[in-house]
């Protein structure tokens, strides 16, 4: 199962609960701030994600969004 986030920047608070949860740990806080002025989260290594949404499930301010779908079927 090949996984897919995205996370919205502007949503997000910088809780760091995603990066907690990731069991690939593949999220972490940005370096830079969003319009709102927190460091967001962001993604290091999306090839890692299995897509398993326990970053979305974490996420207080509902931020990040999960796609999950078989290798090779062409979606991602």
């Amino acid at each position: 199962m090949k996984g897919r986030i995205v996370i919205n920047r502007d949503y997000c608070k910088g809780c760091d609960y995603c990066s907690v949860a990731c069991p690939q740990k593949i999220i972490m806080l940005d370096t830079k701030f969003n319009s709102t002025g927190f460091f967001p989260a962001t993604i290091v290594n999306m090839y890692k994600c299995t897509g398993c949404a326990m970053c979305a499930i974490a996420c207080p301010e509902i931020a990040i969004e999960v796609w999950r779908s078989e290798e090779g079927d062409g979606a991602n």
